[in-house]
């Protein structure tokens, strides 16, 4: 049984948060201040000016950025799946950690995940990863040590898993 994957469009992304922008009356610099604001007494590294103008062009994004940049407006990670239509379902809002709290992905409850459904599915590793274009399987069992994922990859996983981005989201801090 194969999932569809949808394709998460970082050119509507940066549409959508320049539209924002353009909205709010901000500036390039006045928007990386704020999407960096609850970076404010984390060990994080805070997002930058290039990064975020060059968001439409790159192939691939460290979570940590988009999930900021969401986090700043609103949409879920799903609404910016390729051919989506739908309104966003509850279970696909982003949680909202508070102050000096970032939003990471939890990779080692996404390998869990992915391990208890290719069990289910008697899939070997590999077979998993000729199922998501753009991953080998030494990506996806390193995901257990907690590495750092990226846009667009992850939403790959996700829709794999039948899960929306939000469940495998958690703050991140001091």
């Amino acid at each position: 049984m194969r999932t569809l994957l949808r394709k998460f469009d970082m050119h509507e992304l940066h549409l959508a948060l320049d539209a924002a922008r353009r909205a709010r009356g901000l500036s390039w610099v006045a928007l990386v201040a704020e999407i960096n604001r609850p970076f404010e007494g984390t060990p994080s590294i805070p997002i930058t000016i290039s990064t975020v103008r060059g968001i439409e062009n790159k192939s691939s994004v460290t979570s940590a950025v988009v999930l900021q940049i969401l986090r700043w407006l609103g949409p879920t990670p799903e609404s910016f799946l390729s051919g989506n239509g739908d309104a966003p379902k509850a279970d696909e809002t982003l949680p909202e950690p508070g102050p000096a709290r970032i939003l990471r992905f939890d990779t080692r409850a996404m390998h869990a995940a992915l391990d208890a459904q290719r069990l289910k599915r008697g899939m070997k590793w590999k077979q998993v990863a000729g199922e998501l274009p753009g991953f080998t399987e030494t990506m996806l069992t390193n995901l257990a040590n907690g590495p750092l994922i990226g846009f667009p990859r992850v939403m790959m996983i996700t829709q794999w898993l039948g899960r929306p981005a939000a469940s495998f989201v958690r703050d991140h801090g001091r």
